[in-house]
């Protein structure tokens, strides 16, 4: 039942269609749902539900459990997702280090691992780190999430500055290592999708921002991604925010950029790193200049006011390391935002849920465009065995 373009075959595409609906459901209620409760959800017969049941048992994503609590005649039995078979690879990229899990179909992390190179032994510590998964996973392997810094259409990656990257066809690549499906995932991108799946019924527009030794930001539509036609959404790090003599030199060449304000190398000081810990986060915190994180949370409020004004979200997400400013800076930021501006509303904003594992947007992706359904907010979340 992968996604596949089935042309003019109605036939296929709607029996395509009815197993994403019948899976999704189990994704929803697992351990819970049944036969006869799809059935019902989705208005099919009770035979061609059994017969979708079955095809998703052949295919190793369902398997039965136990039987239902009886409501008057034979006990139905129980499906769940079946976290035993199918696996996704996942690929957290970063310049010097990248980070590769396995992921169940039903979230649980199988294995992870750190993987270390130096630029020049990227490439080729990449591949080989990957044909020993492919060795592994063998046909358990369902798809693969690349989430990379920088822009993507989803095949190659158009430009990443943090890797030296530009027009590199990466899935094709990676494909060939692997024999799956692969879907490369802006990091940014990948933390909203993430943060969207621990919606139960996502609506409306979420606005995302990730603040960390850059700023980026994403958007999702009811849960899923609204990427611009260029792929260059969210790229808002280098729109001038600050004017006149309080605006500071960026990195790139400008002035009064967002991230030469707001950024948290600006606010925290040169020692801050993407790669530092929690703890060491923290204690840069502790001893940041109160004028520095003040500038920033102003400039950050600005661009917070404007694209508010512009997109009607329901809420405004801060994420990436930023989370350990604490609820002092979150303070500031709703405060520099809260004036009222004519034929607005006001817009909450919130830092990202926490909880919610590494990688775990860029596995949602995969997930997503190789069998069309997501994970359940408790799905996502890490396993009690992982």
């Amino acid at each position: 039942m992968r996604n596949t373009d089935d042309g003019l075959d109605t036939q296929s595409s709607l029996r395509r269609s009815n197993l994403r609906r019948a899976l999704q459901l189990v994704f929803r209620e697992s351990g819970s749902q049944t036969r006869a409760g799809i059935a019902r959800a989705t208005g099919l017969t009770a035979a061609t539900a059994s017969s979708l049941v079955a095809e998703l048992l052949d295919e190793r994503l369902i398997v039965e459990g136990e039987q239902a609590a009886s409501t008057g005649g034979k006990r139905a039995t129980t499906l769940t997702v079946d976290g035993r078979h199918h696996q996704i690879v996942v690929l957290v990229l970063h310049p010097t280090s990248a980070r590769i899990a396995l992921m169940a179909l039903d979230g649980a992390e199988v294995e992870s691992r750190t993987l270390e190179y130096t630029v020049d032994e990227r490439d080729r510590a990449l591949d080989d780190a990957l044909a020993m998964v492919a060795d592994a996973g063998g046909d358990r392997l369902l798809a693969a999430g690349v989430q990379i810094p920088g822009t993507t259409d989803g095949r190659s990656v158009l430009e990443s500055v943090q890797l030296g990257w530009h027009g590199v066809a990466l899935a094709d690549r990676f494909e060939r290592m692997l024999r799956v499906p692969v879907l490369l995932v802006n990091d940014v991108d990948a933390e909203a999708v993430a943060e969207a799946g621990m919606d139960e019924a996502p609506s409306g527009y979420r606005l995302f921002l990730h603040i960390g030794g850059g700023i980026g930001a994403a958007v999702t539509l009811d849960g899923e991604l609204a990427p611009g036609p260029r792929h260059r959404a969210g790229e808002i790090g280098h729109v001038q925010v600050v004017f006149g003599d309080t605006a500071r030199p960026c990195r790139c060449g400008q002035r009064g950029c967002l991230e030469s304000a707001a950024a948290l190398g600006a606010m925290l000081g040169d020692d801050f790193s993407d790669a530092l810990d929690e703890d060491q986060l923290r204690d840069l915190v502790a001893r940041a200049d109160p004028r520095d994180l003040h500038e920033g949370a102003r400039a950050l409020a600005r661009a917070i006011k404007l694209l508010s004004a512009l997109l009607d979200p329901t809420e405004v997400v801060i994420g990436g390391p930023a989370t350990v400013l604490g609820d002092r800076f979150l303070a500031l930021v709703r405060a520099e935002a809260d004036y009222p501006a004519r034929g607005t509303a006001h817009v909450p904003v919130r830092y990202a849920d926490t909880r919610v594992p590494v990688g775990a947007g860029a596995a949602q992706a995969a997930l997503t465009a190789t069998l069309g359904v997501r994970w359940s907010p408790q799905q996502l979340l890490p396993h009690p065995s992982s």
